[in-house]
Order: structure tokens, then sequence, then C-alpha cells
């Protein structure tokens, strides 16, 4: 990962566009897209619906990186570089994994699961697992890593893992149909191997869609295998196969923002880890957009406070960022809800198009009274509620469910225009709710997880 010196860096590509804003700022760019998984099968709103309703089948092994730990000082690391607790991480654990930087801010988060004594899987966008390499580099660990990209990178060959989600509220009558018999009781984010067809697969119980399911990990070479006895077991329960287009909605109603701004692009203390990343790195190229436009690109950076995190946060141990993520607890003037918005504002201002699909990661504006209250992270259309849903951060005087707001819709220009220009773009009227908005992935989801 560390970038050779011929190779553009991340703090090159800063100095050349003038700011870390005029590099990401790039409104209109278009939505990811899940590589080699079909966008839809039976339909995107279907799709939502199977998660609500019956079971949905979520392919994640295309989409996402894999970083794999080695080493007896992994621990050691890993404690260094997150505020997550070690002290009693068992083998088949995971947790949701948490590095900040010095200011405190989240880095990126991501899925870290344990599984040997000295082993671990870090999972998901890669600026955590960049950040772990970095100071596995720097910081004389006896540690040995190796990285398999996401298949828009890795264009060459297959993953090495497959990942499939199992869930629903009928996930569980379908996954005890396809393995023959009820899984080992297992808690929230723990996991056991087991024999699926004599194929070894690891069963983690985990979802992203509200519902609690499980998360079924092996080697690649039994992707298709297992796929089809999943959707065979699940065929009597209505399983239906998740396509891009709707799996990239479904973290919207489980509350979990999945793309923070890393906060790395500013600080001094920074710079050499700026110029170990390469230019076209996923954090030199995640662009930014949306109506909220700020030229200071802290003005984007999250504390881990606001996502929601504190329970997987322990400061019995000392790590990068601590003392300033201990002081940022009783400072957070934010707080993490859904939007839901007006439906005859949405057919006004979106026409044909409110009522299609709809995913964007746009900052937009939210306003009361034409003051900022805060801003949005990703909005989505979800065919079984009837109405666009936004995950927001808003100023605790406006966090009430109930509380009326609206929404900046469309794009700042960027650079050069005033933060609170006029621009003449719409209003939307949105209805703060609760997040997580699925009631169950609120009330029961996590119910029994250990941090």
């Amino acid at each position: 990962m560390n970038a050779p010196a011929t190779i553009p860096t991340l703090q090159d590509a800063i100095d050349e566009a003038g700011s870390p804003i005029q590099l990401l700022w790039k409104p209109g760019a278009p939505a990811w897209t899940v590589p080699v998984v079909e966008p839809e099968f039976s339909g995107w709103g279907a799709e939502q619906a199977a998660w609500r309703q019956n079971v949905a089948l979520f392919d994640l092994s295309f989409h996402m990186f894999d970083t794999f730990l080695e080493g007896p000082d992994t621990v050691r690391l890993l404690s260094d570089v997150s505020a997550n607790n070690y002290a009693s991480f068992a083998v088949g654990q995971a947790k949701q994994f948490v590095p900040v930087s010095h200011d405190g801010n989240i880095v990126v988060d991501g899925i870290l699961l344990r599984t040997g004594d000295e082993t671990f899987t870090l999972t998901g966008v890669p600026a955590a697992q960049n950040w772990v390499k970095y100071h596995a580099d720097k910081g004389g660990y006896d540690v040995a890593y190796s990285t398999d990209p996401d298949s828009a990178v890795r264009k060459d060959r297959d993953p090495k893992l497959f990942r499939f989600q199992v869930q629903g509220p009928l996930a569980a009558y379908a996954v005890e149909r396809a393995f023959g018999g009820p899984l080992p009781d297992v808690k929230f984010f723990h996991s056991v191997e087991v024999l699926f067809g004599g194929i070894p697969v690891r069963a983690l119980r985990h979802g992203m869609a509200g519902q609690a399911g499980y998360e079924f990990i092996g080697d690649f070479a039994h992707h298709a295998a297992v796929r089809e006895a999943l959707l065979a077991g699940g065929e009597p329960f209505g399983i239906q196969p998740v396509g891009g287009k709707a799996y990239f909605t479904n973290g919207v109603e489980s509350g979990w923002i999945p793309t923070p701004t890393p906060a790395i692009y500013t600080d001094p203390r920074l710079e050499d880890y700026r110029r170990w990343l390469p230019k076209f790195s996923y954090e030199g190229m995640k662009p930014l957009g949306g109506s909220f436009y700020s030229d200071r690109i802290e003005d984007y950076y999250i504390s881990p406070w606001e996502l929601g995190y504190g329970r997987s946060i322990s400061f019995a141990h000392d790590f990068i960022g601590r003392d300033a993520l201990l002081a940022a607890k009783d400072e957070v003037r934010r707080s993490k809800v859904t939007l839901e918005f007006d439906r005859g504002d949405v057919g006004r201002v979106l026409g044909a198009a409110g009522a299609d699909y709809l995913n964007s990661y746009g900052r937009f504006r939210i306003e009361q009274g034409g003051q900022l209250q805060g801003m949005t992270f990703w909005t989505s259309n979800i065919a079984p509620v009837g109405t666009v849903l936004s995950l927001a951060l808003v100023d605790h005087t406006v966090a009430a469910p109930g509380t009326e707001v609206e929404i900046v819709w469309g794009e700042h220009p960027g650079h050069g225009t005033a933060t609170d220009a006029d621009l003449g773009l719409p209003r939307i009227r949105a209805t703060v709710q609760s997040s997580p908005y699925n009631e169950y992935a609120r009330t029961a989801y996590r119910a029994n997880v250990a941090v």
C-alpha cells in the first residue's frame, strides 16, 4: 500500500487541488454500484420488502475490501489504533471497529472478526484498513497483512472469500432448512464454524437489514454451491436474492452511516500518513456533493459519539485520539436521526424520480426557519415505507421525533460560492424520526451484543 516516490500521494493531490475540499468536491458524482452482482433480480422494491416481510439473500462477496492480519503483535496494534475494548475479544467474535484520528473524530469504521489467536479479518471500505496497515508498517509491530480489494479493483481473479447474509423475519427457518437443522446457538456478533453439505463455513450472527440473521463466510471456491443451497432452503419462505440497487439502501433503515469523511486531511501530525496514501486511494477519490458545503473539510468530520458507537468505546487503554475522544463525550451537539420526507414534496420536487429508485450519499442541508440544523448522509427511497428516508445528523434542539425540518435539495457549486448562498434550490419538508427507523433494529436487534 505504501506509495512509491514516483506515484502521486494524497498529500500531492491536496496540494495540487488547493485544499481537501477542492480535491473531493464533485457534485453530481454517480452513486456507488455493486460490482458483479445484478442490479435487480425481482425489482428493487420487492427486494426491499423481502427483508421486512420474508427473507432476503445478500451477496457481499464482491464490493468490500478484506485485510487479513496475523502475528503476535496484532492485538497490540489494533488496541493502539482504535477505541475498541480487546480485553475479552474471543476467537469467533466480531466488533464494529472504531479507529479515531488525533482529534477524536472517526477515520471510518469496519467489521473486525477474530478468526484465531493471532489472526483477524478487517472488512469494509478500505480507509480503516489503510489506517491499520500504515501503523503496522511504521510502528515496528510483528504483524503481517495482506489485502483482497473489491472486485472493481481486483479484476483478474475471484475474491478469496464468499460472504452471504440471510436476513428477515423468516431467516431462521430458511437457514435451518438449508442446513438440515438448527445452527448452534450463538450471540449477536459471534460466530461458529459449521459444515454446510461438507463445506466449512463460518456462521456469524449479524445483519444489515433490521432483522437479525446470519452472515456466512467461506472459501470463494464454494460460492455458487452455497448460494444455490441457501436459495433452495429459503424457497418455501419466499426468499429473494437482493441486487445491488436494493442492497445500497438497506442501512438507511438500520441506522448505519457507512461512509463518513475520514478525519485525516489537514492535521500536521498526519502528513506522513497522507504521503503514504496514494492519490488514487479511497481517501483521495471518495466524492463529496449535495447542498451542504463548507470550505473546511473539518466540517464534514464525525465523532463516534454521534454515530452511536459509544458502547464500542473503551478508555481502559491508550490509543490514538483517546484524550480528544474522551473530551468530546460531553460536547456532542448533534444526534443521529431518520428524516421521513413529505410525500407531496417528494413528488413536487423530484417528479417521477420521487417514485423511482433513489440512493444518494450527498450531504444535503437541513434547515428549520432558514437556519442550518444539520446535514444528511444517506438518502434512499424505501418502497415498503412509501417515501424517501434519510439518515442525518441534526442539532439536539431539533432531534425529537415529530420535529418538522426542511431539506435543501440540490447541488452547491462548491469553492467560490458562499456556503449559505441563496441558490434558489427547492425545499422538501421532512419529519424527524428515530434512528434506526426499523423498530426491530431499534429495540431488539443488538440486545445481546457484547462489545
